[in-house]
């Protein structure tokens, strides 16, 4: 992974609010494994799978949202080596997702 500490990135402004629903995806698959060891309905647990997943997909939409409007706009200013790079690791992030 490259180093982009001297780099701030998109999401920076919404740090908080992305911890915040992180944390509470993560109560989610604790919650997941409760209903798991409590032999819960499986129709239940998959349910609550699609809530989870949705809310995963919700970060990444959102951090892939801040990356373009941010990182991305930024290198295609600049142009070059930097803008080609950067169009590409969206376009493999996007696919990445579509295919998740």
């Amino acid at each position: 992974m490259e180093n982009h500490a001297a780099h701030q990135h998109g999401y920076i402004n919404r740090k908080d609010d992305y911890l915040k629903r992180l944390r509470r995806i993560e109560g989610q698959a604790r919650g997941l494994q409760r209903m798991v060891e409590d032999e819960k309905y499986c129709i239940d647990i998959l349910t609550q799978v699609s809530a989870m997943t949705k809310a995963l997909q919700s970060v990444a939409l959102g951090l892939l949202e801040e990356h373009m409007s941010h990182c991305l706009v930024e290198a295609a200013a600049a142009g070059g080596r930097e803008a080609d790079d950067k169009v590409r690791e969206a376009s493999e992030a996007i696919a990445r997702l579509v295919r998740s």
